[in-house]
């Protein structure tokens, strides 16, 4: 762990605008490269704001990507784009939306199949641009090589890991997060905080990653309340996003650890959104791993503001206080899980192998479930 000997790949996409304003650049972008023909992938919500892209040539869209995204949807979304024929897919929205683009581009040309894709490396190509626009601060999927969508048949997770998910410009605009809510933006935030922390302490850290994961740890302490208190602040709003990007980065040389595991089941089971799941689980899980990285831990909550002591019932009680103060409901029986789940939840969180082996600390089945419990 933390070796400067350890080789690692960083992989960024090729453009990255980052600020107020820079959405207007990726019109004259598509138009510089020369795309006509361009399909935008979104929710609902961002599929009545396309005109904020200001984009020329002609525009496709499917904008019916859900908050879990299931393999259903995505074939919905590659017909779609298959009929428009696009030169150009445009992820605009969360991380759904975003890993849905990253997919589609691969997919629509009928090529491969996602069972194909599922696994590390696995893509054989991509022949279309992928441009990614963030609405949230939370995943970091406009810089990331990953893509999840869910297994409707099992419910869990299948992920795509590929540098042709990468794309080819991010746009990453503060301003076009300023219209969400106090509560989605502490739970988007917490899963950002979530991305650093597991990439930080992960059994995979690495002191070029490390730099990026602190750094972003230290920007959601300075502005995630603020942010959550006041949805105008623009300073904010764009410390939000730089920790966003920053958690991002990590995800692909280093990924996420247990937490992510054990929060995948909120998600895909009971339908809670990823970023709250990830903001239940995370004082547990923090608290869980501490004895194993005293040190890290202990500089996460000096990052965010905390007492610095890295006692697991110090990391717990002051962790839960952080995420209960930003409004966010931390107990699984007010979010309607039935406490009869925990077993089977516990049972599919510690079959992810490819989380749960990155954990600085074991986590047998019996772990988890004790998470789930305290968590309760």
């Amino acid at each position: 762990m933390n070796l400067l000997t350890n080789p690692i790949q960083l992989l960024q996409p090729g453009t990255v605008e980052f600020g107020p304003g820079t959405i207007d650049k990726l019109g004259p972008w598509a138009k510089a490269k020369g795309y006509q023909r361009i399909f935008v992938i979104s929710g609902a919500f961002n599929a009545n704001r396309v005109s904020k892209l200001h984009l020329g040539g002609e525009i496709g869209l499917f904008g019916s990507v859900k908050p879990e995204p299931d393999a259903d949807n995505l074939a919905d979304a590659v017909a779609a784009a298959a009929r428009f024929s696009p030169d150009l897919i445009i992820g605009f929205g969360g991380g759904s939306a975003m890993d849905i683009a990253k997919l589609v581009a691969v997919l629509c040309n009928g090529h491969q199949s996602l069972s194909d894709i599922v696994g590390p490396d696995k893509v054989t190509g991509r022949r279309i641009g992928l441009a990614q626009i963030p609405t949230t601060a939370g995943t970091g999927s406009e810089v990331g090589t990953r893509a999840l969508v869910t297994d409707p048949a099992t419910q869990n997770k299948w992920a795509v890991q590929s540098q042709f998910l990468l794309a080819d410009i991010a746009i990453i605009d503060p301003d076009l997060t300023m219209s969400i809510p106090a509560s989605i933006t502490a739970e988007t935030g917490v899963d950002a905080l979530a991305h650093c922390v597991e990439a930080y302490t992960s059994v995979k850290a690495h002191p070029i990653m490390d730099v990026f994961a602190l750094e972003g740890i230290r920007l959601i302490g300075k502005y995630l309340a603020a942010a959550v208190q006041n949805g105008n602040d623009g300073e904010a709003r764009a410390g939000l996003a730089l920790a966003s990007m920053y958690g991002g980065i990590c995800l692909g040389p280093v990924n996420t650890a247990g937490g992510h595991a054990v929060a995948y089941p909120l998600g895909t089971r009971h339908h809670i959104s990823h970023g709250a799941a990830n903001a239940v689980i995370f004082p547990h899980v923090l608290a869980y791993n501490a004895p194993y990285a005293e040190h890290k831990t202990a500089a996460v909550l000096r990052a965010l503001g905390l007492d610095s002591s890295p006692k697991s019932e110090n990391v717990s009680r002051q962790a839960y206080r952080y995420c209960e103060a930003l409004g966010i409901e931390m107990r699984l029986l007010n979010r309607n899980v039935p406490e009869s789940d925990l077993e089977n939840m516990a049972r599919e969180a510690f079959a992810i192998k490819r989380l749960i082996d990155n954990n600085p600390r074991p986590l047998s089945h019996d772990a988890i479930l004790q998470i789930y419990r305290a968590a309760y």
